[in-house]
């Protein structure tokens, strides 16, 4: 039993006396996420901090305390047991039964998709360094963690040797991934937006994608081919000439 996963429970239900388990487990993930992203994407910051301070008015000392300690838990569960935290406890407190009808896959089932994928993805990482995972409908991100956990089991350092881009329609499962994603060190860009229609609201970059320097690794990733062939013209020019 992960005790650090039902203190995080319990916090939540603590701070749920003047408020629904809903809305303090919306601003929870609210609030943790605008907090890691602002202390790494300066471009978000002011919007992001706005916001920060809007949800935390709504809140008294004594529960306003309880978020940071929430955050700790969360840290320590995920640290325990490489698994779907936030998604299990979404479902603990009936909030996606009473509000959404939103259910996240079961982590048996994600475990059983990443162990057959991390075949194929072994050979990509032998052969370019990284692999790019890219899933449309990203909920709190249970698929891209068991994947991560393959990975780890089968060798590989998947907060080098992978990058995630993830999409959601739904803001509070954007800040479920995010926040997961952020604590266990996985390059992502978290999109909201909608993958039918390709529309994206806003993006939320993991630090590790950040302070890794994915954008200008994945920029060389897709132009090396035609650098490559650029100087191999030149150097065949140059001979020519040469000749």
């Amino acid at each position: 039993m992960n005790t650090h996963k039902s203190n995080l429970t319990k916090l939540i239900k603590q701070n749920s006396y003047r408020h629904s388990a809903w809305k303090v487990f919306t601003d929870f993930i609210a609030l943790s996420s605008i907090s890691i992203s602002n202390a790494v994407d300066l471009r978000h910051w002011d919007e992001r901090e706005k916001r920060y301070m809007d949800i935390i008015s709504g809140y008294d000392r004594d529960e306003i305390d309880r978020f940071p300690k929430m955050l700790a838990e969360l840290v320590a569960a995920l640290e325990t047991e490489m698994t779907d935290v936030l998604g299990q406890v979404y479902m603990e407190l009936e909030l996606g039964s009473k509000q959404t009808g939103q259910f996240f896959t079961p982590w048996s089932v994600c475990q059983m998709m990443a162990e057959i994928a991390v075949t194929d993805a072994g050979e990509k990482i032998e052969n370019n360094g990284f692999i790019t995972v890219n899933e449309p409908a990203v909920g709190g991100g249970a698929m891209i963690i068991a994947l991560a956990e393959a990975l780890k089991k089968a060798g590989y350092n998947y907060q080098k040797q992978m990058v995630v881009a993830a999409t959601d329609i739904d803001i509070r499962a954007v800040h479920m991934c995010y926040l997961q994603l952020s604590i266990l060190g996985i390059p992502a860009v978290v999109y909201h937006g909608d993958t039918i229609s390709l529309k994206t609201y806003d993006e939320w970059f993991t630090p590790a994608y950040i302070l890794g320097g994915w954008s200008l690794r994945k920029w060389w990733e897709e132009k090396k081919p035609d650098i490559q062939n650029i100087a191999s013209k030149a150097e065949q020019l140059k001979l020519n000439l040469v000749i």
